[in-house]
């Protein structure tokens, strides 16, 4: 008897079907224990896409950072609102000329799990932007990455994937890893040297703190609930069916939320200020197809990890744009980081009988 979660047990469209070659990736469960090139690429495809798609996060994150600190500042709704808008389009005219099937409303068997991914997705990102409100960048940062633990267990857990102890290891040192990049100053209080002045905010009271850390807790839940969705989706729909649904609930949303609010619209005033907030919509776009495909393609404990790689390529990109030189605790969280991340990559999952069952449904 399978204990696999009904969640994943659907039969239905296969997006991701592929045909066999003789480097066989982990997808079939099988192992390609060639050491070339191909075979590895092969056996780690969900991975290398996860890691590729924290660059392109990363990027979209300076981005916002540098359309940030021009005049008159945007809110982050209408960030979200053109980020999510260039996505939905380009998904949407993909799907039509590709002649994907049920472009709009998604292939039956797994709609209400899109609309968890897109409900939950916005979630997770409005968490963030209203916790940047009261925390600084650093103790925001930490408490958004603890999403990979808490979406390896609901992986495990409602999924019924497995969780090996190296893996939760690994999620432990990459957060130990962000910890000392990040240097958040609740962690850091006694080491006042150690902490970047552009972490410390103006004057907060402590309710204020509460609701941004309650605001960061709801993104978290929201981020894993999206993680966890994607995979139990699996590839019972094409990725541009989850960005669809992502990208629709996140344009709805953040819309209604500048209606209620009376958020003003702020109109591109220099080629530099539109170029930026393209830029935004692009690199989220090809991070967003990215992420999804790894996440259809790998389990969430293992594929969650990679997520970490993101503050990797913050701190590079941040050196190259700014000229920021990170500090040795830095460059020590980075070298964690990235051997974590490596480890896993490495580390081949042995197949089951029940993975293999459904990687063939």
């Amino acid at each position: 008897m399978s204990n696999e979660s009904p969640l994943i047990h659907t039969t239905g469209h296969n997006y991701g079907s592929t045909q066999h070659t003789s480097g066989t990736s982990q997808d079939d469960g099988i192992i390609d224990r060639r050491p070339d090139v191909t075979g590895f690429i092969a056996s780690n495809a969900g991975m290398l896409y996860i890691i590729s798609s924290q660059f392109f996060f990363a990027s979209m994150n300076l981005s916002v950072k540098m359309l940030s600190s021009l005049e008159p500042p945007v809110h982050a709704f209408e960030v979200i609102i053109v980020r999510m808008g260039i996505t939905l389009i380009c998904c949407v005219i993909y799907m039509i000329v590709t002649g994907v099937s049920d472009p709009i409303i998604g292939p039956r068997g797994v709609r209400k799990l899109l609309i968890i991914r897109g409900i939950s997705g916005f979630l997770g990102l409005c968490g963030l932007y209203l916790s940047l409100q009261y925390l600084s960048v650093a103790d925001a940062t930490v408490l958004t990455f603890l999403t990979p633990l808490t979406t390896a267990i609901a992986g495990c857990v409602l999924l019924k994937e497995g969780y090996s102890v190296t893996q939760a290891i690994a999620g432990v040192f990459s957060l130990i890893g962000v910890v000392l990049i990040a240097r958040p100053p609740f962690l850091f209080n006694s080491m006042p040297a150690a902490i970047p002045d552009v972490y410390y905010l103006p004057e907060t009271t402590p309710a204020q703190r509460l609701v941004a850390v309650g605001a960061s807790m709801i993104g978290v839940v929201g981020a894993t609930g999206a993680y966890t969705s994607i995979r139990a989706i699996g590839k019972r729909a094409h990725p541009m069916h989850v960005m669809t649904f992502f990208s629709l609930w996140c344009t709805i949303m953040s819309s209604l939320g500048m209606v209620v609010f009376n958020i003003p619209v702020v109109y591109p005033r220099s080629w530099r200020w539109a170029l930026l907030l393209l830029m935004v919509g692009v690199f989220g776009f090809v991070a967003q197809t990215l992420l999804t495909l790894g996440l259809q393609r790998e389990t969430v404990s293992r594929g969650s990890t990679g997520v970490y790689i993101q503050i990797l390529f913050a701190v590079v990109l941040e050196r190259l744009i700014f000229g920021v030189v990170p500090s040795l605790l830095s460059v020590l969280g980075a070298v964690i980081i990235m051997s974590s991340a490596l480890y896993v990559v490495l580390t081949k999952r042995e197949p089951t009988q029940d993975s293999t069952a459904h990687s063939r449904a």
